[in-house]
């Protein structure tokens, strides 16, 4: 068992159960929930009652377009009508939908329970698993209603992880690919070389991923800086899977990103000096683990309308994390929408070139 200690607590990697066990035994809690969706209801949580048989369940339906205050108002619903109090444990099992959602409802339910969460997605479990954040999804704007928060603890065991499809698995793969680009050159010259996502060890990939994201949010909880270097591909990325979210193809979030990344990577070669042959590795790389995506079907105007609503804007401006060199990156770096038009415009001639 391997853990890492932030702030008020510990994300421990490695089977969940005697961390778990242990924890409700030093508490008394009144009741103890788990919040699951159709998937992790059928795949996980048998896991989970196997350590604790008397668990109630909130079940709710899966997918990101499902994060919002309909989905908020069954949970507190079901906590109502279970008779939760303050003194019950919430425990999120699933991926970063019920951690963000899970995590959001059990701290405005009675003005606060403790919760727990149990990523089992590789999404959810090197990104969602550090930093506290919690939220739903507004007027197609993701993560624009939420707190900062932190768990009671958070038990990521990769064993679920076998739980997953394979476009599951690639999707969270894309938040690693972050990390590395952001924080890990070492790292980063590894994952270019890997062809064949069946044959990773997670485990050697998991710890290295949280320890990058650990350093940055310990330096900037609250994304007042340098935590929004984490947010690299996400202006763009986040843009793409909202509207494809209303569309008839859509995107995972890791999918999303990974786009994002193409684009704000053209932009980090534009704005900040990233090496031409850097961004044509970067490039060649996610078009070879990632499937092509037509970006066609999706209003410019509509897209830099939900870029201009992301909540580390600065004033007016775009804001984004860009990279002058893979293993670096800059905060706060802005761009016309011209040249955000200009980097989507370059993702669709790989596509055109594949």
């Amino acid at each position: 068992m391997r853990t890492i200690q932030l702030g008020t607590y510990t994300v421990f990697v490695g089977d969940f159960k005697a961390p778990l066990e242990e924890l409700l035994a030093t508490k008394d809690y009144s009741n103890v929930f788990a919040i699951v969706d159709e998937n992790t209801a059928l795949h996980c949580l048998p896991i989970l009652q196997s350590s604790i048989p008397t668990i109630k369940t909130i079940q709710i339906q899966a997918g990101e377009i499902n994060k919002g205050l309909t989905t908020c108002q069954n949970i507190w619903s079901s906590l109502m009508n279970q008779q939760a109090d303050r003194n019950a444990l919430v425990i999120n099992l699933g991926g970063g939908v019920i951690g963000d959602m899970g995590g959001f409802c059990a701290s405005t339910f009675k003005r606060g329970m403790d919760f727990i969460q149990i990523p089992t997605t590789l999404l959810s479990q090197v990104d969602a698993s550090i930093g506290g954040k919690l939220g739903i999804d507004f007027m197609q704007v993701k993560n624009s209603v939420g707190l900062f928060k932190d768990p009671t603890s958070v038990l990521v065991d990769t064993g679920f992880l076998k739980t997953l499809s394979t476009a599951e698995v690639r999707s969270g793969f894309a938040e690693i690919i972050k990390h590395s680009l952001i924080a890990d050159r070492e790292q980063w010259n590894q994952i270019k070389t890997i062809t064949d996502l069946s044959t990773i060890q997670w485990d050697d990939y998991v710890f290295p991923s949280l320890l990058i994201k650990q350093r940055i949010v310990e330096q900037d909880p609250y994304e007042k800086g340098i935590r929004k270097a984490l947010n690299f591909g996400h202006t763009i990325g986040h843009a793409v899977e909202g509207l494809a979210l209303e569309g008839s193809r859509p995107l995972l979030h890791g999918e999303a990103i990974a786009i994002g990344m193409i684009c704000e990577s053209w932009l980090s070669h534009q704005i900040v000096g990233l090496p031409a042959n850097e961004l044509e590795e970067i490039s060649q790389f996610f078009l070879r683990v990632y499937d092509h995506y037509d970006l066609s079907d999706l209003p410019i105007e509509d897209l830099l309308n939900l870029m201009s609503n992301d909540k580390k804007n600065i004033g007016k401006a775009i804001n984004f994390s860009l990279l002058p060199a893979a293993g670096q990156v800059h905060i706060n770096q802005t761009c016309s929408p011209e040249l955000i038009i200009k980097s989507l415009d370059y993702y669709q001639s790989l596509l055109q070139l594949a």
